[in-house]
């Protein structure tokens, strides 16, 4: 009769079991379209066995009391996991880095116009305007020809250069978006650990949808930068960023900001491991690494904006005689840095150039002393550059020192000295390191207003009483219309061939072409890896609703048989009680 009562336990166990693992089913069929959710697969199990004659050795007489549900699981691969996290950082590096190429690509327009390339040496360009000049350097239209499409060049240049700066900013938002949302995630993983481990203390539940939403954060914060990331017994998971500890049992450590006071850019840093009161900054990014897919330094899309963006605005003294190390470690990684270097490069020899023609200068090896305009003494040590008085054209005005075409917003070209030796120099004025006002560099370079005032006043002229086989005007006119045949530019220190105007022009569209031909690439590739990753993840983690029917099928068939179970044993119990009782 015991067992006869016992039995019946077994078959509410079997109810129980099968309801559960219906409920379970039925769970995961309302989350087929819920992005993230991962499947439950219930793992049915034996219950504790009763052994009832436990010195027998042969037969111990055991009885079993049904069946329970062993775990529900979640069914996915570690492997699969850290794949696909891997893949989505190099994407999100690769593909913020393409973006930044397409947008320098769109400011200079030449990939599939000539815009910029007409105005440098097209019909409309200054090769025009200087090749008119010669023919006829006192021609008050070829004057004016060249002052309008120097203009037009300035004008020009200034304005991809400005929409350069402009990007920049835009990608300095953009870092200062991301890193928030990093810290946000790390917020939300602290959160959901604390909730992880106070509902899985008792070992008698297991938060799946907690973990679900957890795993979730984990794929977003994969494409932020370099996870990696370790479950520990209490269910709680510990992640660090970049190498660094983000995220751990008590404590999440945000990312910080610094700012630069000058370009505002702002640079991650870890303030846990810094000291700013001492101005020592643990920097999450090391901006002079290379690049490499071995070494793990191409993954992150905070990275990429850094490295495209830059630490401030470039210009040509970037990268004028600079090393191929320090140029690998500067501009070499900064997209939008490179071609500010670059395109301020050609704007810078072609505006010297220029004007060293109609104003060209000397060395001077004797020390020059005496007073300047201002009446206040002066000295320069010997190896000056000063105006090349007996091989320089004058303006209309006939006036000392010639006009410049292009002048700088900080300094005129001469400083006029009155020497102590009755003579007058006119000490060329160097460009400073620090100080763009007074280089020419784009922004600080205008055409020479004395010029737009009066056309007349270029250096076309003879000085009176100068004689000679072929006029001085004309042999510039010559030497202007045969600067853009020069070979004289160096693309990057990596470049070994000199090259023309026109030639570095080219170069340099053309390199910025096929970076984005390999990011492009890159890009494209890492999207399908990735795709095909998260396909293999979600024949794992992904509901099937055909599948879930089935299971749905057999686990109704299972309850049915464990009511029909009952449903025999108490008739079973009832005929012995009736039987009993007659």
């Amino acid at each position: 009769m015991a067992n006869s009562m016992g039995s019946l336990f077994i078959g509410a166990s079997g109810l129980q079991t099968s309801q559960n693992a219906l409920n379970t089913t039925a769970n995961n069929l309302s989350n087929v379209d819920t992005e993230g959710y991962v499947r439950e697969r219930v793992l049915q199990s034996d219950r504790n066995y009763l052994t009832f004659n436990t010195t027998a050795s042969i037969s111990r007489q055991q009885s079993g009391l049904g069946v329970t549900i062993g775990d529900v699981v979640h069914a996915r691969d570690i492997f699969l996991d850290k794949t696909y996290r891997t893949q989505t950082g190099r994407h999100g590096f690769y593909s913020a880095t393409y973006e930044a190429i397409n947008e320098v690509e769109t400011l200079f327009q030449e990939l599939e116009g000539t815009s910029f390339q007409e105005i440098l040496t097209g019909n409309n360009g200054l090769w025009v305007a200087f090749q008119e000049f010669a023919k006829d350097p006192s021609d008050r239209t070829n004057q004016n020809l060249v002052i309008q499409r120097a203009s037009l060049f300035a004008s020009r240049a200034e304005a991809v250069y400005s929409g350069l700066k402009y990007y920049q900013s835009d990608l300095n938002l953009q870092i200062k978006e991301a890193i928030q949302e990093v810290n946000d995630i790390g917020a939300k993983l602290k959160q959901l650990n604390l909730d992880i481990m106070k509902t899985e203390a008792g070992g008698i539940e297991t938060a799946m949808n907690l973990r679900d939403v957890r795993d979730t954060l984990l794929d977003e914060l994969s494409a932020y930068g370099r996870i990696d990331y370790k479950e520990l017994a209490n269910g709680m998971v510990k992640v660090n960023f970049e190498g660094v500890p983000f995220v751990d049992e008590l404590h999440v450590y945000d990312l910080g900001m610094k700012e630069d006071e000058i370009t505002g850019f702002v640079t991650p840093y870890w303030p846990y491991l810094s000291d700013t009161e001492k101005g020592e900054y643990y920097l999450a990014y090391n901006t002079a690494e290379e690049i490499s897919t071995e070494r793990k330094t191409d993954i992150g899309k905070i990275k990429a904006l850094l490295f495209a963006r830059g630490e401030k605005y470039a210009n040509y003294k970037d990268i004028e005689n600079i090393s191929v190390q320090k140029y690998d470690q500067t501009l070499g990684n900064s997209v939008m840095m490179n071609a500010q270097a670059e395109l301020d490069m050609l704007v810078h020899t072609v505006v010297t150039k220029i004007n060293d023609l109609f104003a060209p200068n000397i060395t001077y090896n004797a020390p020059i002393t005496g007073r300047d305009e201002n009446g206040n003494p002066v000295s320069f040590p010997p190896g000056q550059k000063i105006l090349d008085v007996d091989n320089c054209c004058v303006g209309a005005d006939e006036a000392l020192p010639p006009q410049e075409l292009f002048t700088r917003i900080g300094c005129s070209r001469y400083t006029t000295v009155y020497g102590d030796d009755n003579k007058t120099y006119y000490v060329y004025n160097q460009e400073p390191e620090d100080d763009t006002s007074k280089q020419y560099t784009i922004g600080s370079i205008r055409i020479n207003a004395k010029l737009l005032e009066s056309e007349s006043l270029l250096p076309a002229f003879e000085q009176n009483g100068r004689e000679g086989e072929l006029p001085i005007a004309y042999r510039l006119g010559e030497a202007l219309a045969a600067l853009w045949d020069e070979d004289t530019l160096f693309l990057s220190p990596h470049d070994t061939t000199p090259c023309t105007f026109s030639e570095y022009y080219s170069k340099m569209t053309g390199e910025m072409a096929t970076l984005g031909d390999v990011f492009g690439s890159m890009t494209t590739g890492l999207e399908g890896t990735s795709l095909a990753t998260n396909n293999a993840r979600q024949q794992i983690i992904g509901v099937s609703s055909d599948e879930e029917l089935s299971n749905m099928i057999k686990f109704q068939n299972a309850y049915n048989a464990s009511s029909r179970f009952i449903n025999v044993i108490s008739e079973m119990i009832e005929t012995i009680i009736y039987r009993m009782g007659s």
